[in-house]
């Protein structure tokens, strides 16, 4: 989500400067590639790039398909293939042994749902969406982004019929919440459909305003997190002293529930350092649809927490993550919160959080 909130930033700037703009937009990815399906980068008509398709290997020719998507006014599908020898002759290289396909859309002002105002409605509520983007690799004409679905109803910038296997395909999607790609005929033109699960953004409620806080709360902000700080000491919880968090709460741990949401996107992080304080909002948080709960301190200490709420038990145990973090041998606050950060990262992703190097599968799947 960061990328996207990033672009529609850059979108708007570039709107008040009445620069005008495309978005370019991985959309299938065959073999290995830096970036997979999903990612997507804004450039404007100045050669501004805002959001990333590659490590940099493919900006550059990027940035030329979308000034002439720019200039003609419609959406273009490119190609970049890796074992094709042209694309190393221009420069292209992409040096991760894969065939990557990019649609660009030119931005136009004048339409009332165009691509940009789509991903804007995915800022607009803190809901699961999927994502719709058509496009054919047979037909010069491209839909492009199109559909944004939640479970309230769609938004579609396109005036192309939607067909019921589409629509079921969108559901299907929503509810495994597994990104795919199908296949469909629409107005007797076969057409490729992206279809992007996107969650909201990782939630995570730092419980604690110490000054080990401040770098974990600075690295969730850079990652697009929605920060949150709570503490009882109002002299600890200001905004001085976490001038990147959305929202800062003094509050004691029986208020603290009835101020925030808790999603599944929520993550939970005790690092009070007064055992009281953590105690009291561990009970509280275990039934919780939170999916990530860290308690900074020793393994005894959450041990002990558990046997004196009577919930000592596997699965309790498996749900709270303590010691907090990954082992990387962290000493400062800093190394710390890149360890915590890291671990949570890796649970919401569903990820091993092992070394890549002795990973046997690929590290991306594709379709």
């Amino acid at each position: 989500m960061k990328e996207i909130s990033d672009i529609l930033v850059a979108y708007q700037k570039a709107k008040k400067e009445r620069k005008k703009t495309a978005l370019a937009t991985v959309v299938k990815v065959e073999g290995s590639s830096y970036r997979r399906a999903g990612a997507r980068m804004l450039i404007t008509e100045d050669g501004q790039l805002t959001g990333a398709i590659s490590g940099g290997c493919l900006e550059g020719d990027a940035l030329r398909k979308a000034l002439s998507a720019i200039h003609q006014q419609e959406n273009k599908l490119v190609t970049y293939d890796t074992t094709d020898e042209e694309d190393a002759k221009f420069g292209i290289q992409l040096g991760c042994n894969g065939t990557v396909y990019i649609l660009f859309e030119p931005i136009k002002d004048d339409v009332e749902v165009n691509p940009i105002t789509i991903l804007s409605e995915l800022e607009s509520k803190r809901e699961c969406a999927v994502l719709a983007t058509l496009f054919s690799l047979e037909c010069k004409a491209q839909i492009g982004t199109c559909i944004l679905l939640r479970s309230s109803g769609y938004t579609t910038a396109t005036t192309t019929e939607i067909n019921n296997k589409l629509l079921a395909d969108l559901k299907e999607v929503l509810n495994d919440k597994t990104s795919k790609v199908e296949h469909y005929t629409l107005n007797e033109e076969p057409v490729i459909a992206f279809l992007e699960f996107i969650n909201p953004p990782v939630s995570i409620i730092i419980a604690g305003a110490g000054n080990d806080a401040q770098p974990l709360a600075e690295m969730a902000y850079f990652l697009g997190w929605q920060v949150t700080v709570v503490d009882g000491r109002p002299t600890h919880a200001t905004i001085q002293r976490f001038q990147k968090a959305n929202r800062i709460l003094v509050l004691k741990p029986d208020q603290l529930l009835t101020q925030i949401d808790i999603d599944e996107q929520t993550a939970f992080v005790l690092m009070t350092h007064n055992y009281n304080y953590d105690f009291d909002l561990l009970n509280r948080l275990l039934p919780t649809r939170a999916q990530y709960i860290g308690t900074l301190g020793p393994k005894k200490k959450l041990i002990r927490m558990l046997d004196e709420l009577g919930l000592n038990t596997d699965e309790n145990q498996s749900r709270v993550h303590g010691p907090i973090g990954l082992d990387i041998g962290a000493e400062t606050a800093e190394e710390i919160a890149i360890s915590i950060i890291a671990e949570i990262k890796a649970v919401f992703s569903g990820a091993s959080a092992g070394l890549l190097k002795e990973k046997k599968a690929p590290i991306h799947v594709y379709d």
